[in-house]
């Protein structure tokens, strides 16, 4: 079946995200809420029965990553020693660590009781060194917006998302090649917001959905077959960025719904035209969505006017199904596609690691999620932490329902860009009703299938579309939103009705003045004064939406590269540990 031709719309309920690609994360550790498992290429072997005895060599050595199986101790470690070779960091995020083993004792090394894998680290060796020469992989946005999705079919009549702005709600976004000049901070809600590191990406996650929503390289001239060129699927949008995870990826939910109130209420102040709000994160939290407060934010958006695309989640992170806020039925709720590149629909899979739905609320669509090359942002927690996911000096290769998501916030701004007036329910059903099903998924995995835009924008406006699902009131549990895992700051747990800072959060107090959009007053939220924010004094009048350039956006001031990695430790990579500057994060799972 060819992508262009609508295939049988499923019957029943709409349906919903995601891993860094390559090694799937499978054991799903409760203080584990990275955004995904990377894509580090050659981490996956199979383990070897025999044992052998240990002896040490004087042959060359390599650099080595081992990973252990479960309960394995000490065992390899002291294997690589015995054989002449030294440890190097652990890497407890796979379950392994880094050695320097010489080569003659390597298929030794991997007959060792408790190794499952040992794969030479290919770190330095780059697969590419431009654009040009991934264009035609699989998981390229060329491949993604050319032959998947058809997202080139609109680019062709002039749809590249002019004049729309997409909020991200991640860890920042850096103006890497590929968003100079596309990319307005909102507030910075981490504790990184009073340092250098304020706004910038320090963990890498923002920046690679900022990419696959709103890259375009500056050289590009017309958008479709530009395959030298990266091009994100709405070129010609803006990013929002908007901060609210740390260093290793976590947050809060009170950062999150501090995030989400204010993309509301200044989605059009000071030249903003905010008409979408990218998550691609999630909690495990399971209590209705009628009460949570986050599913309450994310609902509040979208009846405020914006298209809210959320990572239906990973791996069934906490809970098997899909995880809050994308099991608000009001919100488009994203699950990831594996396309293997081709241009019809019959080799498509269900992504492996892309949580199912309950038969109740199910993912509404598909997209592409699997192994996407988008932007790398250098010296970041995960360009650091897997230098095998990068391609050439550019571009970082992952997997999740958060790529799969950001590739439909980057759709939706392209149908309003076609049409303006499109009301967040009318985008939906655009989807939905012109999404192509797979063959061989069910609908509680795929909701109504994968996404085609060439068959969305020449659809009518669809008559009568509007949601009627029960509103949520929001006045729900604090507590019972972030579900399993909790932020310590400065060694304090925070548990119960507080927030990030440990103030007292009135649940009912707070859900009305979202409602009436009384929250955010200059720089504090609710009361909560985020020290370090600057936004008020910022002018906007300078914008030009005009030829598509963000003429009063200037980042000649803005060093990044500069930034001191001295104080960060990249050894151990213990999420239950993690820390920056004190601060130990935990509380959301990034799809």
């Amino acid at each position: 079946m060819s992508r262009n031709q609508r295939g049988p719309t499923p019957p029943g309920a709409p349906s919903f995200g995601v891993t860094w690609g390559g090694v799937p994360f499978h054991a799903r550790q409760v203080a584990t809420v990275a955004a995904a498992t990377l894509v580090v290429a050659g981490l996956a072997g199979p383990a070897t029965a025999s044992a052998a005895t240990p002896s040490a060599s004087s042959a060359q050595e390599v650099s080595v990553i081992v990973r252990e199986l479960a309960g394995a101790g000490n065992g390899p470690e002291k294997a690589v020693s015995a054989f002449g070779g030294s440890v190097g960091r652990q890497l407890d995020v796979i379950g392994g660590f880094t050695a320097k083993v010489p080569t003659d004792r390597l298929d030794a090394l991997r007959s060792v009781p408790g190794v499952q894998s040992v794969t030479q680290d290919a770190g330095l060796s780059l697969q590419s060194t431009d654009v040009a020469d991934q264009a035609a992989q699989p998981g390229s946005l060329y491949t993604i917006a050319n032959k998947v999705t058809g997202a080139s079919s609109m680019w062709d009549k002039g749809y590249t998302g002019q004049g729309v702005d997409v909020a991200v709600i991640d860890s920042g976004t850096v103006p890497v090649d590929g968003l100079k000049g596309k990319v307005v901070n909102g507030p910075d809600l981490t504790f990184e917001a009073n340092g250098p590191a304020k706004d910038l990406d320090t963990y890498g996650h923002g920046t690679h959905m900022s990419g696959i929503i709103a890259g375009r390289d500056a050289a590009t001239t017309s958008p479709s077959g530009d395959s030298s060129n990266f091009v994100g699927m709405a070129p010609d949008s803006r990013i929002v960025s908007i901060k609210i995870a740390d260093a290793k990826g976590q947050t809060d939910v009170s950062q999150a719904i501090a995030a989400i109130d204010w993309a509301v209420q200044n989605r059009d102040k000071g030249g903003l035209n905010i008409r979408v709000l990218n998550m691609s994160f999630g909690t495990d939290g399971v209590q209705s969505y009628l009460l949570d407060p986050l599913a309450y934010a994310a609902e509040q958006a979208w009846h405020k006017g914006l298209v809210v695309v959320v990572a239906v989640g990973n791996e069934g992170f906490g809970t098997e199904k899909v995880n809050n806020p994308a099991y608000d039925p009001y919100v488009i709720a994203v699950g990831s596609d594996t396309a293997n590149g081709t241009a019809t629909t019959a080799d498509d899979v269900v992504s492996s690691f892309s949580n199912n739905g309950d038969g109740t609320r199910n993912p509404d669509v598909l997209a592409p999620g699997d192994h996407v090359v988008s932007l790398r942002d250098p010296g970041s927690y995960l360009d650091a932490t897997y230098p095998a996911a990068r391609i050439g000096d550019r571009l970082f290769r992952g997997s999740g329902t958060s790529q799969a998501a950001a590739v439909v916030s980057g759709a939706a701004a392209l149908l309003i860009s076609q049409r303006p007036q499109l009301t967040p329910d009318q985008v939906k059903a655009l989807l939905m009703g012109t999404a192509q099903s797979l063959p061989n998924a069910t609908e509680s995995a795929q909701g109504h299938g994968l996404i085609d835009l060439a068959a969305a924008s020449a659809a009518p406006v669809p008559a009568n579309a509007v949601q009627s699902f029960a509103v949520s009131t929001g006045t729900g549990s604090l507590e019972l939103a972030r579900g399993s895992v909790h932020v310590t700051v400065g060694g304090q747990l925070v548990k119960g009705e507080v927030d990030v800072r440990g103030q007292a959060f009135n649940a009912s107090t707070w859900a009305a003045g979202m409602k009436s959009g009384v929250n955010w007053k200059g720089l504090s939220w609710s009361g909560l004064s985020w020290s370090g924010l600057r936004w008020s004094g910022l002018s906007w009048s300078g914008l030009s939406w005009s030829g598509l350039r963000w003429s009063g956006l200037s980042w000649s001031g803005l060093s990044w590269s500069g930034l001191s990695w001295s104080g960060l430790s990249w050894s151990g990579l213990s999420w239950s540990g993690l820390s920056w500057s004190g601060l130990s994060w935990s509380g959301l799972s990034w799809s």
